[in-house]
């Protein structure tokens, strides 16, 4: 087990410059762009995995002030360290930790590998057997995070062949104006599509004509070629 200044001088030691100038380029870090100003150590999700068996004694409040660090990668173990908490916990302490991670996202939790890898292990399991409502607050919200988030989390209901959430949110963001929701919600409406082809398609006759091509491709991408061509014309003349 490692303490919190065993845990930076551990990062510190897998930090990679070059790497760090790719994620920075990657994550889209320039001026006006949805990543702007954050910053790189350079080191790779599977490295940050491996550390999180040894960070189970920090303290909550520790793994908090990691959520709260410029450092992209301190943000990322944090937000896996608590899934891995969750996993583990009692009711009472998921519930702690949902309430934590749920404060964070547009704040410690703002990209979109962290809400991707963990998000929906929290949110969608906290949620699967209670009200959902907070996600149709986060569908509406300005914070592009928070609509990420609401869309993710319905991976885990999705992952359980229950569907509905997610395709109302993804009717509600259907028509979002940012790229990284267009990607989100084609991305589960594909996997929607996995275990239900005919579903997916229901939704796709009602909005293909009006969604972005961006979120029509990703949603089609395992079609057959002329289905594929068919949905991409929808509403074409």
């Amino acid at each position: 087990m490692v303490d919190l200044d065993e845990l930076e001088q551990v990062l510190a030691g897998l930090a990679d410059p070059e790497i760090a100038i790719h994620s920075a380029r990657f994550f889209k870090t320039g001026k006006g762009e949805y990543g702007e100003g954050d910053t790189f150590l350079g080191i790779r999700v599977p490295q940050l995995r491996k550390l999180v068996p040894q960070c189970r004694q920090l303290p909550l409040t520790v793994v908090s002030d990691l959520l709260h660090s410029p450092l992209h990668e301190k943000r990322l173990v944090a937000a896996l360290i608590l899934v891995d908490r969750f996993n583990r916990g009692t009711v009472s302490e998921q519930k702690n930790i949902f309430t934590l991670y749920v404060q964070e996202i547009g704040i410690g939790i703002n990209n979109w590998d962290i809400i991707d890898t963990t998000c929906p292990h929290i949110v969608g399991a906290w949620l699967y057997r209670r009200d959902r409502s907070l996600l149709y607050r986060f569908a509406g919200s300005e914070n592009l995070w928070q609509r990420r988030a609401a869309m993710l989390a319905c991976f885990y209901f999705i992952r359980k062949e229950d569907f509905t959430d997610a395709l109302k949110i993804a009717s509600l963001l259907s028509e979002d104006r940012e790229d990284l929701i267009h990607k989100a919600v084609g991305w589960m409406l594909r996997e929607i599509g996995k275990r239900d082809q005919q579903i997916e398609e229901q939704f796709l006759h009602r909005h293909c004509a009006t969604m972005p091509r961006t979120m029509l491709r990703y949603a089609i991408e395992r079609f057959a070629p002329e289905v594929r061509k068919r949905y991409m014309n929808c509403g074409r003349k």
